[in-house]
């Protein structure tokens, strides 16, 4: 018989049918490591993450530049159509990653729970976490969980850490964009904002709109490798839409852009929502899709290389860089005329991811 064997045979199964977290869970004790054993370690399952140590020794490729993000995801409600708060958090922190044109290695997890919450809710969210990191081949290698008292907080909160390598000769940055350049979006937008709102005030469409929530770095590394170095930034456009993302861009890099509304791909059943609830899709969060700011002569390349890829393969040309000291982000309307895509103002979807 080993060491090991009193232990496991004293250790208390957890019940994910009925039972909740309480405080004991987060205290450092027997049901701390329950917790970490049963749901956690099993979940994430992976090398470094069972060797059970308070941080992670990783191996990194040589000679190439880190890129580090953090996120936090406080999205309401936990569990919506294509996705949950597990599946988010992976999904957004290696988007985040991706977004320098950088390849995804880790991921650390942070999970700060309310007591009372439903030990069979923590399972699946913690289930989906993991099945989307090894889908993505971006193992969670180190995290920590925290219970707070009823009350102070709204069921579970995750927070995030990725880690990743630029390849050589790869520099995108927010500040790169230039006068003639060409803007790309990968596909449609406004799903994952309606699929929440459509969750959280039970609403049913004729279609169901499901989020879009996806791991993007497969996408951005064929458009790495077809056309690399005439990429100078990209973003995913995720809280405030489109339009932020393109203020943000245009800030940076002291331009304006030029888009045309009818080149903006929006679903129909994403339009007649955000009709129904006074929404503008250009300020509906996405969580699965990317805006490239490329060269203009190699536009049409990096545009055929992103059809090709099932999540790249509604996308568009949608407008140019051009001049302007001031700043703006102009749109061409469908009827002909033009306005000013200015920031959101307010907060139009809290809590959205």
């Amino acid at each position: 018989m080993t060491a090991q064997s009193p232990i496991k045979a004293f250790r208390r199964k957890l019940d994910l049918r009925n039972g909740r977290v309480d405080m004991s869970h987060g205290s450092g004790g027997r049901a701390s490591a329950d917790l970490v054993a049963q749901i956690f370690r099993d979940a994430f399952a992976n090398e470094w993450l069972d060797q059970g140590n308070d941080q992670a020794s990783l191996p990194l490729p040589a000679g190439q530049r880190l890129v580090m993000t953090t996120d936090g995801y406080v999205v309401s409600p936990l569990f919506f159509p294509g996705g949950d708060i597990g599946s988010l958090a992976v999904h957004g922190t290696i988007n985040d990653i991706a977004m320098a044109g950088a390849r995804p290695l880790y991921l650390s997890a942070s999970f700060i729970v309310e007591e009372g919450f439903p030990l069979g809710d923590l399972d699946r969210i913690a289930r989906s976490m993991g099945a989307a990191s090894r889908a993505a081949g971006v193992p969670v290698v180190t995290g920590d969980t925290k219970v707070v008292e009823r009350g102070k907080a709204d069921g579970v909160f995750i927070s995030t850490a990725g880690v990743g390598v630029v390849p050589e000769g790869i520099a995108l940055s927010g500040d790169r964009a230039r006068p003639g350049d060409a803007v790309i979006l990968s596909g449609s937008i406004g799903d994952h904002g309606v699929a929440i709102m459509s969750s959280r005030e039970n609403l049913e469409f004729e279609t169901a709109v499901l989020s879009d929530s996806a791991a993007l770095h497969g996408l951005v590394a064929a458009m790495v490798a077809a056309a690399g170095p005439s990429l100078r930034t990209m973003r995913d456009p995720t809280r405030g839409g489109l339009a932020a993302t393109l203020n943000e861009l245009a800030h940076q890099s002291g331009v304006g852009f030029r888009i045309d509304e009818e080149a903006v791909p929006v679903r129909a059943e994403v339009a007649a929502a955000c009709e129904l609830l006074g929404l503008d899709p250009l300020y509906v969060a996405n969580e699965g899709k990317l805006v490239a700011v490329v060269a203009p002569e190699a536009a049409e390349r990096i545009l055929g290389v992103m059809r090709a890829h099932p999540l790249g393969r509604d996308a568009a040309l949608i407008g140019t860089v051009v001049a302007d000291e001031r700043r703006f982000v102009q749109m061409t309307t469908s009827f002909g005329g033009g306005r000013i895509v200015d920031w959101l103002s307010g907060e139009q979807l809290p809590r959205i991811c």
